[in-house]
């Protein structure tokens, strides 16, 4: 397994020692998503390195607050440029990068992280929200692109306390009390998602929602909502 990073290398050490215990391989790569000769070579090494490319978890993302959403001016053209480079192109790069090694062992998965603001437009800021929904786009495009060797398919998690995005435990509790299940998705339970979409042959073009039901049931208000 290759953990990609940006800038925590003591985060992907730390999951690479965590993999390392299962008795799996595996190697931290530094490499920015939003370049695409980065990407073009990390790629290269982890088909040198591991054997080959099987799967691809486009989980790389990047986002600054601008609430309200009202706020307009706030909206400037670096939070556009960055937040689409990342979370839409540098998803783009990572698949044509990786699409030549797949197609080279005759199969291959790929899975991209949006989230539910891609379907609600919410979240930290509209351009956040509408390079979501673009790359719940772009997973349906490269679907088609790349069938019927490589799958590709999306996870689009609700709220999940991670530390991303700015969210405090203000927003973590008020949201975990209108979700229908009562609390908020974990990230195991989103990684299980992810897991399933690459490891099951059936599906491509699919985008799953992780969100303890709440886009699809809506706000669960008191009791009487239950």
């Amino acid at each position: 397994v290759a953990v990609n990073y940006s800038r925590s290398v003591e985060s992907a050490d730390a999951a690479v020692g965590e993999i390392r215990k299962l008795g799996v391989g595996g190697v931290a790569i530094r490499a920015d998503v939003s370049n695409d000769g980065d990407v073009r070579a990390m790629m290269a090494r982890v088909a040198k390195e591991l054997g080959g490319v099987d799967f691809l978890v486009n989980n790389a993302g990047w986002t600054k607050r601008v609430q309200p959403h009202a706020d307009l001016e706030s909206l400037t053209d670096d939070v556009w440029d960055r937040v689409w480079a990342v979370n839409v192109k540098g998803a783009f790069y990572c698949v044509r990068a990786a699409t030549p090694h797949m197609r080279a062992r005759g199969a291959g998965a790929v899975v991209n992280v949006t989230s539910v603001a891609a379907f609600a437009g919410t979240g930290s800021s509209m351009a956040y929200a509408a390079s979501k929904a673009a790359l719940t786009t772009l997973t349906k495009s490269l679907a088609r692109a790349l069938a019927p060797t490589i799958r590709v398919n999306a996870v689009a998690p609700g709220l999940v306390p991670t530390g991303f995005g700015g969210w405090t435990d203000v927003h973590w509790q008020a949201t975990s009390a209108r979700t229908p299940i009562q609390r908020l998705p974990t990230a195991e339970e989103t990684g299980a998602a992810i897991f399933y979409l690459a490891t099951t042959g059936g599906l491509t073009g699919q985008t799953i929602v992780v969100d303890g039901g709440l886009l699809a049931l809506g706000p669960m208000e008191g009791a009487a909502g239950r």
